[in-house]
């Protein structure tokens, strides 16, 4: 790309960030819109140069999940997305209201101490790669032996940890698992950001709010934390931790609602790009396809169209990996139990290591040596 494109991107995505954060404290959509349409015009001149087949989409796309085409994944993505509305609704109607096991704080210090606990029982190497605190959950790192992984702790928010700490704790794994003959070259890398996410989804959701994981760890919960669990059997704690209940903010969202949030953002930003959708109707069509797809309208813009920091950033393209994500942890899960046929009575037990080489073997040391769709 010629430099001045590239410096202006730059200078884009950093100023049109100090106004989204200005936006979003204000709930004021119209204070950002000017930098969404400058950086909209901006990638779009990247598409261009980068060149695409189909949708100018796909050249955005590529730079996340290399050779998926939007051709492909929309019509899988549309039928998702009725599924799940209408599955949403089902369990609305008809969910019972779960036990209030987890409104109530959980000491900082525990959370930590069972969050390691689980990293170590899935295998990850501390010798390797070191779990520390941020704002926002994250692993990173400069090869298979040095993986940094960071979750945040709230006293009354303890399934946030954990959870985030399992999820990060995928990603780790598979970056430890990476062929380390291949050091820095292309082979030695992630296939995709889908696929990375499917490893961090898999053991977070698939595995982590599984009934046989916590028949094993619920007992060692309790004696962590006996004030806030005792006498709290496997079914309410299980009903608990799978609560399913339509919410405003993504990144808060449950296992079934999360793909609609990455669905709704993934069709705005396709007919942003293909400017079939002004970005001053955004707000406009944003509210709607909420309450067509999940049955609630944000009140305001702060708790709709600017919760995320991706567009600001420039990251088109982003959002499809996520559910694409969630999409391979199932079909790789489904092959998992074909090829270990103890895989769920392994899991009961508490006995994880077994998965985690079955995926070592299967997913991370290939590298990227296949597609995503191939592999």
């Amino acid at each position: 790309m010629p430099r001045r494109l590239v410096v202006e991107l730059s200078e884009t995505a950093s100023l049109g960030h100090e106004a989204w954060v200005q936006a979003r404290e204000r709930a004021d959509f119209a204070h950002y819109r000017p930098w969404l349409e400058k950086m909209l015009g901006l990638k779009r001149k990247v598409a261009e140069i980068v060149g695409h087949e189909g949708s100018i989409y796909n050249a955005l796309l590529d730079e996340y999940e290399p050779y998926a085409l939007v051709e492909e994944i929309a019509p899988l993505f549309s039928e998702l997305r009725q599924y799940l509305a209408s599955l949403v609704a089902k369990i609305s109607a008809a969910q019972r209201q779960p036990p209030a096991v987890l409104d109530q704080p959980f000491p900082i210090a525990q959370q930590e101490q069972f969050g390691r606990r689980i990293m170590a029982a899935m295998g990850f190497d501390l010798d390797a790669g070191r779990l520390d605190v941020s704002v926002h959950p994250f692993c990173s790192g400069i090869g298979p032996e040095d993986v940094r992984l960071t979750t945040r702790y709230d006293e009354n928010g303890f399934t946030q940890s954990l959870f985030g700490i399992i999820h990060e704790t995928g990603h780790g794994l598979y970056e430890q698992g990476l062929p380390s003959e291949a050091g820095t070259l292309p082979a030695g890398r992630a296939v995709s950001l889908g696929v990375h996410e499917s490893q961090s989804r898999l053991w977070e959701n698939v595995i982590g709010r599984s009934r046989p994981f916590w028949s094993h760890y619920l007992p060692a919960l309790r004696e962590t934390f006996p004030a806030q669990l005792d006498g709290i059997d496997l079914e309410a704690f299980y009903r608990a931790i799978n609560r399913v209940e339509p919410s405003l903010i993504r990144v808060e969202a449950d296992e079934v609602t999360y793909n609609l949030h990455i669905l709704l953002r993934f069709e705005l930003e396709r007919e942003l790009l293909a400017g079939e959708l002004a970005v001053a109707e955004l707000p406009d069509s944003w509210n709607q396809r909420m309450e067509a797809y999940l049955g609630i309208r944000p009140p305001d813009d702060a708790l709709g169209v600017l919760q995320d920091v991706h567009w600001a950033l420039g990251l088109f393209g982003y959002f499809p990996t996520y559910t694409l994500g969630n999409l391979y942890a199932a079909q790789f899960y489904e092959r998992a139990l074909d090829e270990l046929p103890e895989l769920t009575a392994q899991v009961s037990r508490g006995e994880l290591l077994p998965l985690k080489a079955w995926l070592n073997r299967k997913i991370h040391q290939r590298g990227s040596r296949l597609k995503a769709s191939d592999l």
